[in-house]
């Protein structure tokens, strides 16, 4: 992922909890903050040490990014986007890691439908 597509300030990060707008399952919590002044989506991640060990948590990481670049055009820009990660996304694999984004993005309007075309 991109650097200008990363959330890394604490300020960032504090202007996103502050005044954004939550949204949660039992896997993750997602803050949304409207950014008018960018064309694209940022994302931060958060994932305690409560969680696991460094090893885990970066695995968490990285399958919140794949699923992010995957689902990039069906993401509302002119965001930001703040994932925490709960205890119950150390034991998932790719494939409920990315269902279970899918529901709470939705759950927060900001994820389009995916477009299916005919091949024929």
């Amino acid at each position: 992922m991109k650097k200008e597509f990363r959330i890394k300030k604490n300020s960032d990060f504090q202007a996103v909890f502050q005044k954004g707008v939550s949204t949660a399952n039992r896997q993750f919590v997602v803050y949304v903050l409207e950014k008018k002044e960018h064309d694209f989506f940022r994302i931060g991640l958060s994932v305690s040490k409560k969680i696991g060990n460094a090893v885990t948590r970066n695995r968490i990481k990285r399958l919140i990014r794949t699923f992010f670049n995957e689902n990039k055009d069906r993401i509302t820009g002119e965001k930001d986007y703040v994932i925490i990660a709960r205890k119950p996304a150390a034991e998932m694999d790719y494939h409920e890691v990315n269902s279970s984004l899918e529901h709470v993005l939705k759950r927060a309007n900001v994820l389009k439908q995916k477009s299916f075309r005919n091949k024929t």
